[in-house]
């Protein structure tokens, strides 16, 4: 059966550096999962709202939760996945500048504060090309100027690709195996490796150890159950392979930054505010 076309011109994408001195603005609901590899001139501020999105590039796979955005630079490609057909995607693309600021030059993810909420939340009426000069486009471009002085911290909410087909089986059962306790040398054993050998291959082929990804992979899930609002956050850390609480709080308050109880209440007072 012919697969029907993906509907990339929903999102803009040819018309986002149709104008190259533009800052463009698009704000829709998904309506689908996908959407293709593509890149632009102009770099992306992709938010989202509703639920989480992926954002897969060459070499790494990106976690995009409610409250935070990534900046996504001039150049690199990269699609989009969003769990739920019913996200909002709210993006600006802004034109490279000369003598840019580094923040600009590296993708990120980061916590979006209250400031930069209600900014975000204020170009809502806008979509298309702001044009130079007008107080749209002043106004977006405020928005890109602040980022380096409010975005202190880029939380590794991503995961590197494996490119080892031995290594992509050993990632496909923790995915698997999420709710369980997963010890290393348990892992070893059962694909037939030395401790040795598997830690050098996750750093080879990773660039980290097996249990900076078991912990990051946890914490990643983590967020879905609790953005799905379906469990108590002592069983989202079951869910996850925690038996303790106060563990499975404190692991995510350094990955995040705020602990999960806070992490809910944040999202209600967001959903409050719509």
């Amino acid at each position: 059966m012919e697969q029907p076309p993906f509907k990339v011109d929903k999102y803009y994408i040819k018309k986002v550096d149709a104008d190259k001195k533009s800052i463009y603005c698009h704000h829709d609901i998904m309506g689908e999962l996908l959407v293709p590899t593509h890149k632009h001139d102009k770099a992306q501020m992709l938010y989202a709202e509703g639920d989480v999105v992926f954002v897969t590039t060459e070499t790494k796979s990106y976690f995009l939760p409610a409250r935070h955005f990534i900046w996504i630079p001039s150049g690199v490609e990269h699609s989009i996945h969003p769990k739920s057909e019913q996200v909002m995607m709210r993006n600006l693309y802004f034109p490279v500048e000369k003598d840019e600021d580094e923040f600009y030059k590296s993708e990120g993810i980061y916590p979006v504060n209250n400031l930069l909420l209600q900014m975000m939340m204020f170009t809502n009426q806008w979509n298309g090309d702001l044009k130079k000069g007008s107080p749209s486009f002043v106004i977006a471009k405020a928005i890109k100027a602040i980022l380096p002085q409010i975005c202190h911290t880029n939380l590794p909410l991503e995961l590197p690709q494996a490119k080892d087909a031995r290594l992509g089986k050993i990632l496909r059962y923790i995915e698997n195996n999420l709710g369980e306790t997963i010890l290393f040398a348990d892992v070893a054993n059962e694909f037939g490796y030395s401790e040795r050998s598997l830690y050098r291959l996750f750093q080879k082929d990773l660039k980290m150890s097996f249990i900076q990804y078991y912990t990051i992979r946890r914490i990643l899930k983590a967020i879905e159950l609790l953005l799905e609002r379906k469990l108590s956050v002592k069983e989202v850390a079951l869910e996850v392979g925690y038996n303790s609480v106060p563990t499975f709080s404190n692991t995510f308050f350094k990955i995040l930054g705020q602990r999960p109880s806070d992490y809910l209440n944040g999202e209600e007072i967001l959903e409050r505010g719509k």
